[in-house]
């Protein structure tokens, strides 16, 4: 594997971590997959369909999600929002973030 290859492979894993968090902090609004795969690429998290999708069913399997269509549009459309035990997953995943991340920080840079 290349040094490319590996970056790429460790940064989607740490991307895959928190992008469930910026799922269940951005649908605190209702809001739609692709609206949500929009808002999600202009903050810099960078997801694609095939790894959206999937995670925000497995939320709501969870209970992490409410869901409901909208068919007032020509083309119905799945709106998910944040529930309570989200809002609590979400609460717990970012305090832990901030802990990690400046768990992090303390640690001694290469020059």
């Amino acid at each position: 594997m290349s040094e490319t290859e590996a970056l790429d492979t460790h940064l989607q894993e740490l991307r895959r971590g928190t992008a469930v968090l910026a799922c269940l902090r951005l649908l605190k609004s209702p809001g739609y997959g692709y609206g949500l795969l929009e808002e999600l690429s202009a903050r810099g998290f960078e997801t694609d369909a095939n790894t959206l999708y999937p995670l925000l069913r497995r939320l709501e399997k969870q209970g992490h999600l409410t869901s409901e269509w909208n068919t007032d549009e020509a083309r119905p459309r799945k709106f998910y929002r944040t529930s309570p035990a989200g809002s609590r997953l979400a609460a717990a995943l970012t305090d832990d973030f901030h802990a990690i991340a400046a768990a992090i920080d303390a640690l001694p840079q290469e020059d």
